[in-house]
């Protein structure tokens, strides 16, 4: 299967357990490997064949800047089930949600969730 990646976006959204995550809000870091084959595309050179990384983009930042939840785990999984929707070519969705700086009296790079979800296929079958 072939991947589309979309590395390391950052965005801004109030999501976390503590009252000052979801009042201040903070950076996010997300990364999106979408899992479909480009074949279509490739051949065709058509938008249409495959899905747009603008609007996987665009998903994932209207699913961090919406509405709030407590876990990152829930976050992740929004951000696969709306880009699992975008295009029928999708198979597999794997989201990486990284917090840079959560609440946590230590230093470190961050923490982060990876799920991964995978969809049935929807292209019509060519007779």
């Amino acid at each position: 299967m072939d991947q589309l990646v979309i590395h390391s976006l950052e965005l801004y959204g109030r999501h976390g357990v503590h009252t000052e995550e979801r009042t201040l809000g903070q950076r996010f870091f997300v990364t999106l490997t979408v899992g479909l084959d480009t074949r279509p595309a490739a051949r065709s050179d058509r938008m249409t064949d495959t899905v747009d990384y603008t609007r996987l983009i665009a998903a994932a930042r209207a699913v961090v800047e919406g509405a709030p939840c407590h876990l990152i785990e829930t976050l992740a999984g929004r951000i696969a089930a709306k880009a699992g929707a975008l295009h029928p070519s999708v198979r597999t969705v794997t989201v990486e949600v990284r917090k840079a700086h959560p609440p946590v009296a230590a230093s470190f790079a961050g923490v982060s969730v990876t799920v991964t979800r995978q969809f049935p296929s929807r292209r019509k079958a060519h007779a």
